[in-house]
């Protein structure tokens, strides 16, 4: 098993400690609904160095780049990151990732965990035009500071003007005396808030600089099963459960990162007809009326117990206190508003299609 830089720290810290992707992670400290309502309310720091991070580089580097994910490339300008995903050619989904416009002819992907593997022989079966690759995840530690007072929290620690990276862009500085940190206005709570990558080496000064400067925030580290409930409540994909090889992006309801501007992308022409005519399922949350947790692959149906859909993802929502799920659902019962019902051991609870994310945090 792999384990990242921060392993101790978490051991020290009375992690509850778990496989996941092939590495030892913390999944919980002090229990999952307060380290969510920490992100929600005040700050959180989650250990996400089991991320891959490929280096794309070189002339050849965008138009790789751009034929291999849906996103559009070339709207990016210097220090932005765009979500995407790479396309399988069959219609499906290798994975979901983050594509960051790092400098002239270079790229920063950053991948999911349990993919790095699989997306590294991707990309290299794809690099018919010679681009330079490297995969740096070995060498790269990251952590994502997130909540309302993520940005109090780091701003402590650099110069830079931290208010001035907007959503979805990115500098890299200098952050508690270390150079060459990339310092990303990105995470995957919907609490705003910041992903920092770093060399290895420095880790652990990192993450005891950062924790020192939200001290006075009540800063908590945050494991995984949190950070599964925080990106649920925002209906944000993850990997494996609410879209894979067998999904496409039309389907998943990410149609918003697959554009359809003249150049060429894997399965365009698929995913073009698809968007025109339609899919017959699409991925939708919906929450309980009656009194339930959804869970991953149970059954929804219609009033008469037909098979309609299956879950995706499902958690008991700490903000909203009630169940909350996402799941493919056939597209005459995908209607906001629809009353559909979730099959647990043969009991028919009653739910809604509601639309995503499941909470305003504005």
């Amino acid at each position: 098993m792999q384990i990242t830089a921060f392993n101790q720290i978490h051991k020290q810290l009375g992690a509850k400690m778990v496989e996941f992707a092939g590495f030892e992670m913390p999944i919980e400290y002090s229990g999952i609904k307060e380290e969510h309502m920490t992100v929600r309310e005040a700050v959180g720091v989650f250990d996400v160095s089991h991320m891959g991070e490929f280096w794309v580089k070189g002339p050849n580097a965008m138009e790789l780049v751009q034929r291999v994910t849906s996103n559009d490339v070339s709207k990016l300008a210097l220090g932005q990151a765009q979500y995407s995903c790479f396309p399988n050619g069959k219609g499906g989904i290798v994975d979901d990732l983050l594509v960051y416009y790092y400098e002239a002819e270079k790229y920063l992907l950053v991948v999911n965990a349990s993919n790095i593997d699989k997306d590294w022989n991707w990309i290299v079966s794809q690099n018919t035009n010679g681009a330079i690759l490297e995969n740096a995840s070995p060498a790269i530690s990251q952590l994502a500071i997130q909540g309302p007072k993520a940005e109090a929290t780091l701003q402590k620690l650099t110069d830079i003007n931290l208010s001035e990276i907007k959503y979805y862009t990115f500098v890299t500085g200098s952050i508690a005396g270390f150079d060459d940190v990339i310092i990303s206005a990105t995470g995957y709570t919907g609490s705003g808030g910041f992903e920092v990558y770093f060399r290895n080496e420095i880790a652990e000064q990192m993450w005891n600089k950062i924790f020192e400067a939200g001290a006075e925030f009540s800063i908590k580290p945050i494991g995984l099963a949190a950070r599964d409930t925080l990106r649920l409540e925002m209906g944000f994909c993850l990997y494996g459960n609410d879209i894979d090889d067998t999904t496409s992006p039309i389907e998943a309801g990410l149609g918003w990162i697959t554009k359809f501007n003249g150049h060429y992308f894997i399965d365009k022409d698929l995913l073009l007809m698809q968007k025109q005519e339609g899919v017959e399922r699409k991925l939708r949350g919906f929450e309980m009326i009656d009194r339930g947790i959804p869970r991953h692959d149970y059954e929804l149906t219609d009033k008469d117990g037909n098979i309609i859909g299956r879950v995706t993802s499902g958690t008991m929502s700490p903000v909203l206190n009630k169940g909350i799920g996402m799941a493919y659902v056939h597209k005459a019962y995908s209607a906001i508003g629809t009353e559909v019902f979730m099959n647990v051991r043969n009991k028919m609870l009653k739910a809604k299609i509601v639309k995503m994310p499941f909470i305003n945090l504005q």
